[in-house]
């Protein structure tokens, strides 16, 4: 099991529209960045993740799931370079974790969120994931 973070922003798509999108998940599309695609590349089914909201709010709101391996970017405009998982909704963080709450605590000094600020799928490690659901009110999380 691997943990991720996706960031998106809220007026293109936001928490509420991933959670719309229902069981069948909706692919995470418009990825160009070579590291973020390789990082997609490497997800298995199941994999959790955080769901970010970026530039408005910026806090962890909610946590998803790979639903569907990598495959070609459905946006990509027939250009093979561009990669995508499919990812669902499993549940919302009860408290938001802002980005400020990240930064202030040393725990969290090397995780990617804090030291690639521009990647918008980043890898997160088994401890981040679970202190920052404990930070955000999730004592039992999804696995």
């Amino acid at each position: 099991m691997a943990y991720w973070l996706y960031k998106s922003e809220p007026f293109k798509w936001s928490w509420a529209m991933q959670k719309d999108a229902g069981d069948q998940g909706t692919e995470w599309t418009g990825v160009r960045n070579y590291l973020a695609r390789n990082n997609m590349r490497t997800m298995q089914i199941g994999d959790k993740g955080f769901f970010y909201h970026s530039n408005e709010g910026l806090e962890i709101v909610g946590i998803t799931e790979v639903c569907a391996l990598s495959h070609p970017d459905s946006t990509a405009e027939g250009d093979a370079r561009w990669d995508c998982v499919d990812i669902r909704a499993v549940c919302d963080l009860p408290k938001p974790v802002s980005l400020k709450d990240i930064k202030a605590n040393p725990k969290f000094e090397k995780m990617a969120l804090v030291t690639s600020m521009r990647l918008s799928v980043q890898p997160v490690t088994e401890d981040e994931y679970l202190d920052i659901c404990r930070l955000g009110g999730l004592d039992n999380p999804p696995l």
